[in-house]
């Protein structure tokens, strides 16, 4: 779903047709041998000329080449691409039709062989599309818009807005429906309002690609730029009433619950009764309004907008919101060259079998990662994981008693909270049935949406009956980790939990720092900025007391100001608010990882100061793997890009942002008080 607040507010460590015949083998090359992984301390990253104290993220790093098929590489990169391999070399096995394969390896083979046929899709061309394009030139008046956003909210097409389900944040035990702001086709609302030289000329280059998809669909070049214009110019007015990614970390910025009929009177020129019987939802009463001026303003601009501009829009959107694996080639190298190219700095597309094992783990991803950990998932990475987790749990529980600035009733809260984390390691305890999704042979198009329509119903079904807290928001190949506020859970798939992040052959001391600083991040997340404000049962409600709450506010904006300062690209700043939440759990997450790190080492009675075979005590070892959790580069348009969405900081201030503020490092590698990694203020929250 492209819309999904209990996603959205959840928090991650990183932030990557004409059917074929029966008996045509898929079109793809054989799967390669998948390349070895680096180890938990990686020799060849280290940079021995670049000063630890200097900077720390070249020493720990050094040059980390990045392929011309990526925006942004590193150690998640390296393992994400070995991850998909081994996908690669699963699908290959089922693509070819046999009657010996089960109904979910026909499914999975089938969507994987169909996506690879770019011959047949190419074939089709835009003809797939030719039935929702009917839909849009059948709109005789935008009094019949209603029925059809309904329908593409099924579907998945980012028109005007969103429709879903959340777990209610004041009542955690309840699924609800949510309806929220939508229909934007550049990343963010500030790209259409934000000025300058090269705000504009992303928005240049954005109407032209816009009037390129126009042409490829059929249209002259004079009615494409017309168009093209009063597209940009309808999302620009979108973009107005829409609020900006750093409110929306505020959760009490996006919940107000109402009734379905007050929700209605928010936007009378589209029956809110007409998109949700369409869209075939449940039964409901009542749902949360993310943003509620959202509703009356696009009411507002489509009582205003002529019905042949909002028919553009709504074609536009239709290419715009489908997975470019379904395109035919024209329209997909165009989709590239925009966003991968222009706006992301990227130099070439990804290989197709790449490309279509993402596709893949997308529309069946729990098919696919029930092979995928019997293969690659053994039960000592599990173990260990829970184990660490332990530990960091238990480091966290007493560094609660260290706080000076928390009373005590805030801290028994606080403890309360930590001992009702909910831990989901490697994989769900029971796979998602998938015998209601029907994937066809040769009907590329058909297969993203029926899986879209799939996941939506699904999605859809919860509201109303007890919240299922065995669900997983990832699959388990991803390379990711998250916590999850309304069901006060650390989620930590197969897919991350294997080296360089977890080597079973690596030492204490670099797991901590690798694995147990993402374990650290994630339960840190639960008393950021957005957790702290739920409960231990997930529900968001204000448990600190007043002047807890205070003093909680001015160690965050300590936080806010350092990052706020750092120089990401050219002139463009990390904007401090927007990853409050993120450097937070980064700072938080290696404090933690560091204490249960110490404790585990007087356990084993080892002298952490003492050098190690590779030269480097385990000390050492704990901030390295650190450091080398996130080597790697990232092309200037993806950091230009990344600082104005994401909320997760530019790779080498996740290193150095976080070890200047613990000066347990700047001893450990002997630095000199004032030097860059040793600043005379730090920042503290956890």
């Amino acid at each position: 779903m492209r819309f999904l607040l209990a996603l959205a507010l959840a928090v991650s460590a990183f932030a990557v047709v004409v059917g074929a015949q029966p008996h045509s083998p898929p079109a793809t090359p054989p799967a390669p041998a998948a390349a070895a992984l680096p180890p938990g301390l990686e020799p060849r990253f280290i940079e021995p000329t670049a000063d630890p104290c200097t900077d720390f993220f070249k020493y720990a790093c050094g040059i980390y080449p990045m392929p011309n098929d990526q925006t942004s590489w590193g150690s998640g990169g390296l393992l994400y691409e070995h991850n998909q391999t081994v996908l690669h070399a699963m699908l290959d096995k089922v693509a070819a039709p046999s009657a010996s394969r089960s109904a979910n390896e026909q499914k999975i083979g089938d969507y994987y062989a169909t996506c690879m046929n770019t011959a047949a899709i190419d074939r089709k061309g835009v003809q797939a599309f030719r039935g929702e394009l009917d839909r849009i030139a059948a709109l005789k008046s935008k009094s019949d818009l209603a029925p059809l956003i309904g329908h593409y909210e099924i579907v998945n097409v980012n028109a005007f807005m969103g429709l879903g389900e959340q777990q209610d944040y004041k009542t955690a035990a309840q699924q609800i429906a949510v309806l929220d702001q939508g229909g934007l086709g550049l990343p963010e609302r500030d790209y259409y309002t934000r000025t300058g030289d090269a705000a504009d000329k992303t928005k240049k280059q954005y109407v032209q690609h816009i009037t390129n998809v126009m042409k490829l669909l059929g249209e002259p070049a004079a009615q494409a730029a017309r168009d093209a214009k009063a597209v940009f110019d309808l999302e620009t007015e979108l973009a107005k009433i829409s609020m900006d990614v750093t409110a929306r970390r505020d959760p009490h910025s996006v919940y107000h619950l109402m009734s379905i009929d007050d929700a209605a009177k928010l936007m009378p020129s589209l029956p809110l009764a007409k998109i949700v019987a369409a869209a075939q939802v449940p039964a409901i009463t009542q749902l949360n309004i993310a943003n509620p001026d959202f509703l009356k303003g696009v009411s507002a601009l489509i009582e205003h907008t002529d019905l042949a501009t909002v028919k553009s829009y709504l074609r536009w959107q239709l290419i715009a919101s489908a997975d470019s694996t379904v395109l035919p080639k024209p329209l997909d190298d165009e989709r590239f060259a925009f966003f991968g190219h222009t706006l992301r700095g990227q130099p070439e597309q990804r290989a197709r079998w790449k490309r279509c094992v993402a596709a893949t783990d997308g529309a069946l991803g729990e098919v696919l990662g029930q092979v995928y950990v019997a293969q690659e998932f053994p039960a000592a990475n599990k173990q260990a994981t829970l184990q660490m987790v332990h530990d960091i749990e238990a480091a966290m529980s007493a560094d609660v008693d260290t706080l000076d600035w928390m009373s005590a009733a805030t801290r028994t809260r606080a403890k309360a909270k930590l001992a009702t984390v909910a831990e989901k390691i490697g994989y769900p305890d029971h796979w998602r049935d998938y015998s209601a999704l029907t994937i066809v042979r040769g009907d590329a198009l058909g297969n993203s949406q029926r899986s879209n329509a799939f996941e939506f119903h699904r999605q859809m079904t919860k509201i109303g009956k007890p919240v299922d807290k065995s669900l997983w928001l990832i699959t388990p190949p991803t390379v990711d980790a998250y916590y999850n506020p309304s069901m006060n859970d650390i989620n930590f798939p197969a897919g991350i939990l294997q080296s360089p992040f977890y080597d079973a052959s690596a030492s204490d001391a670099l797991n901590y720092g690798h694995a147990g600083a993402i374990v650290g991040h994630e339960l840190t997340h639960g008393f950021d900025d957005q957790g702290r404000q739920f409960d231990g049962g997930g529900n968001l409600a204000d448990w600190w007391t007043g002047d807890d709450g205070k003093k909680f506010d001015q160690k965050a904006q300590c936080t806010v100001d350092e990052y706020s300062s750092f120089v990401a690209v050219d002139d463009v700043h990390v904007n401090g608010k927007l990853t409050l939440g993120e450097n937070t759990a980064d700072n938080g997450g290696l404090r933690l990882a560091y204490q249960a790190f110490l404790a585990d080492a007087k356990r084993k009675h080892i002298d952490v100061t003492k050098k190690q075979a590779d030269g480097f005590t385990p000390t050492q070892e704990f901030f390295l793997g650190h450091g080398q959790n996130w080597c790697g580069e990232t092309r200037p348009e993806q950091i230009r890009l990344q600082v104005q969405t994401d909320p997760h900081s530019p790779r080498e201030f996740r290193v150095n942002g976080v070890v200047r503020n613990m000066p347990e490092f700047g001893k450990a590698f002997g630095c000199k008080a004032g030097q860059p990694m040793v600043p005379a203020k730090v920042c503290r929250t956890w």
